[in-house]
This record gives C-alpha cells, structure tokens and sequence, in this order.
C-alpha cells in the first residue's frame, strides 16, 4: 500500500521534537522521586549536554554571539568552526575521490581478470583484514600531521568498501550478455562501456552511501590522533575541557554533512540508474 509523503513528514517531525524533548526535559525528571529509576543516567547533561545548550554552543562556535562581529570572531581563531568544517570536507573530499576512483578501477580489472584476481586474492585478503584505524599512527608518522595524513587515511578506509563491491558487481554480470555482445563483434572495450559497467554500477553505487560515511570517519579519527586543524581536533579540545555542548557542536555538524552528502549520491544513482524500476520515479 502506498504511503502518504505528508503522513510520513509528520511522523518524522513528530519523533524529532519527542526526542529533542526527551532530550532538554528528561533529566530533571529524576528530581520526582517516582519517576527516578525510569530516567536512564545517559540524559545527564554532562555527558550528551542538552538541545538549548549545544545551540548556544553552535551560537559561540559559529561567531554569531560574538560581541566583535562575525569578522573579528572568525579571523580570531584559525580554527573555528567554519574554518574546521572546511578543513573536514576537503580532506574528506579528496580521500574519497581517490579511495572511490583506484577502488572501482582496481575491481573491474581484477573482476575482468580471473588470472590477475588470483594472484592479487591473498594480498588483497592480508590487507583487508588489517583494521585500518590501526594504520592512523603509522600514517600520521609517514605524513605528518598536515592533511595528507588525513586524506591517505580516508582513501584507505574507502577503497576496500568500493573495490568488493566493484569485484562482486563486476563478477555478476550475465554472462550470455557478454558473449551476445563478443558475438556482434564487440571489443573488449566496448564491452566494458556498454554491458560490464552498467550492469556493476548499482553494486559500485550501493558502496558509495557507506563509503562517503567511512571517508568521514577516517579524516576525524586521524584529526583524533594528531591534527592542526579539524572538526575532529575541536571535539578533543572541547574532550579536554569536558565540554560536551562544543562536542555535540562538531557531531551535529559531522551528521547534517554526511545527511547530504548522502544525498547526493542517492540522487545520483537515481539519475545514471533511472533505466531501472526502482529509480525511475526517483529520477523524475
């Protein structure tokens, strides 16, 4: 049965504004003594902070409370908010580019290649088994602590998700299609153009929602170990202070990124796979 878009947006606000105040409001339950055991201690503002507090919070690290002005406030500090979200999205962009571009450029070649598949497999396994937030210091320590650090650790964390799903996309392929089209005198280019990778491209695009996430996470872990600049640094200078209202500052601001981000890679898929049922109205 379809659903109502109007219905479904009301019931998204509804758990948003439930939750938020949950959020401000839940706490100070525990002030009633009847109502004590059913407030779980993770509400206490000093861990998770609250709403009207992260606001203020985002007020001050935006510079829009500041009482220089919004120029003096962001040329004070070579870190704010603004300048660090920035810093993120870049080196975020570019370790995603790279991990998306060699991962679905190494999976249509080793996918292709059964010969070269087999030789790479136990190397691509050793690698693949190694969890890449343990190579954060061992890159840090070959690139510094500037953004290629950050940009190395993204793409790593990103090839590995886009190359299986490249591999296994281009290892689905019909093969009666392949062969129909050798039979029509195709070259193997052309094959490739115009059956391998139309038919991989939903196995490529379902990797990138998860990719895009894990290029973020891999720039803010790096910024966790060592940075000069960075939503992550941020969160670790706000850790120091045990400020947890600056902290959901950065994390709001990590989310509402990835939220659209995310995005756009949906409406992109729709728009290169509107050929297929489930996208076409998407695409439209």
């Amino acid at each position: 049965m379809p659903h109502n878009r109007t219905s479904i947006l009301v019931w998204q606000i509804a758990i948003l504004v439930v939750a938020l105040s949950v959020w401000e409001w839940g706490f100070d339950l525990r002030k009633v003594a009847a109502l004590k055991p059913l407030v779980p201690s993770i509400l206490d503002p000093y861990f998770v902070s609250k709403p009207s507090a992260i606001w203020a919070s985002f007020l001050k690290l935006g510079c829009f409370a500041d009482k220089r002005g919004f120029a003096a406030c962001f040329a004070a500090n070579d870190n704010n908010l603004w300048l660090a979200t920035l810093v993120t999205l870049k080196n975020m962009a570019w370790g995603f580019l790279f991990g998306t571009t060699s991962g679905v450029l190494a999976g249509l070649i080793l996918g292709r290649s059964d010969f070269l598949s087999k030789i790479f497999e136990p190397y691509i396994v050793a690698l693949n088994s190694i969890p890449r937030i343990a190579l954060v210091p061992l890159i840090i320590l070959m690139f510094g602590l500037g953004d290629m650090s950050k940009i190395v650790t993204a793409w790593i964390v990103v090839f590995f998700v886009v190359f299986f799903n490249t591999f296994e996309g281009t290892r689905s392929v019909d093969r009666d299609q392949i062969a129909a089209s050798r039979l029509l005198g195709a070259s193997e280019v052309t094959v490739l153009r115009t059956v391998v990778i139309p038919s991989a491209l939903a196995w490529v695009f379902a990797s990138l929602t998860p990719a895009v996430s894990f290029a973020l996470i891999g720039v803010i872990v790096g910024e966790f170990i060592g940075a000069e600049r960075g939503l992550g640094k941020l969160i670790i200078e706000a850790e120091a202070r045990a400020n947890a209202a600056e902290m959901m500052v950065a994390i709001f601001i990590m989310m509402i990124v990835g939220i659209i981000l995310a995005f756009i890679v949906r409406r992109i898929q729709a728009y290169l796979l509107r050929w297929q049922p489930q996208f076409d109205q998407q695409a439209a």
